[in-house]
């Protein structure tokens, strides 16, 4: 099919799509709600209640035009985070920095070790991952940094605490499990400083699997907020460190309506992940859906 027809093709099947495309397209014309509503209505196919919110969505979206907190931009910073996170855990949760540049074209390639990761730090999507040096397309990584470097993730989805980072590109020590292809992500949904619950997501270079744990490691009996997730064919090990990992969650989320602490286990190790205050920027789906009011019941939204 040539382009033409996959673009005619896209515009009568694919309405909405297009239509979420020109929203992003023409989104500096719009007011952060205006742009919230409407995007709100054309992903999830109901009207934003921003004046009564109940669910865990529709909270999302209330909070990121209602707590701007000053501190939340370096709490997404990937650079400036490390500093704020090591002053409440300390330093030995914090992954190894190998360099930070204001410009891609200042990367001292020559200077970094065979296996490395590099990720710009006001945005998410801007990575490369260096398994072997020597087969590393650095033209390619190059172009897929300076893509990065030039957008504000803000203007995306309207994910406030972004709209100031300064872009840079930070270089970190490539971390690993002996033997395993992906690292496991243990994200740990926390209200008010009190972890809930823990997203687990493996496979993600194959197929993709996310499994839900509460804090007594039980299985729960929902999947999100990706709409087409599945669990995993096997459970998932209780990490031997949990209850510290509970702890540090409790620690960074502290005081914060709601917040997405993240954490990798590496031999028995805890190390920081990331900070994230709206998953899949609120606009996701748990199934069954009685999920996203049981999870919105738990934030409580401060005054304006």
């Amino acid at each position: 099919m040539s382009k033409l027809k996959k673009f005619f093709h896209y515009l009568i099947h694919d309405r909405d799509k297009i239509k979420v495309f020109l929203l992003h397209k023409f989104s500096y014309f719009y007011s952060d709600e205006q742009f919230l509503r409407k995007l709100y209505r054309l992903r999830i196919g109901e009207e934003l209640n921003l004046e009564n919110p109940q669910t865990f969505c529709e909270k999302l979206q209330w909070l990121k035009l209602y707590n701007r907190k000053p501190e939340y931009t370096q709490m997404v910073d990937k650079y400036a985070v490390k500093e704020y996170v090591a002053d409440i855990i300390g330093e030995e949760y914090i992954i190894p920095t190998l360099g930070v540049w204001d410009r891609v074209e200042d990367i001292d390639w020559d200077s970094l070790p065979n296996q490395f990761v590099l990720k710009c730090t006001h945005d998410s999507g801007g990575l490369v991952i260096c398994k072997d040096k020597s087969t590393l397309d650095i033209k390619n990584a190059v172009r897929k940094l300076k893509k990065s470097m030039k957008r504000n993730y803000f203007y995306g989805n309207r994910e406030w605490p972004y709209k100031n980072v300064k872009p840079r590109i930070i270089a970190e020590q490539y971390m690993e499990i002996r033997g395993q292809k992906d690292l496991p992500d243990y994200k740990f949904f926390c209200f008010d400083g009190e972890p809930k619950y823990c997203q687990v997501i493996r496979d993600r270079n194959t197929k993709e699997t996310i499994d839900f744990y509460d804090m007594e490691w039980n299985h729960m009996p929902f999947v999100g907020l990706n709409p087409i997730a599945t669990n995993g064919e096997t459970p998932v090990a209780k990490p031997l460190c949990i209850e510290n990992m509970i702890c540090i969650c409790k620690k960074l989320s502290k005081n914060i309506p709601f917040s997405r602490i993240d954490l990798y286990v590496i031999d028995d190790k805890e190390y920081f992940g990331e900070i994230t205050f709206f998953p899949a920027s609120g606009i996701g789906w748990f199934r069954p859906e009685e999920w996203n009011y049981t999870f919105g019941s738990w934030i409580k939204l401060p005054q304006k």
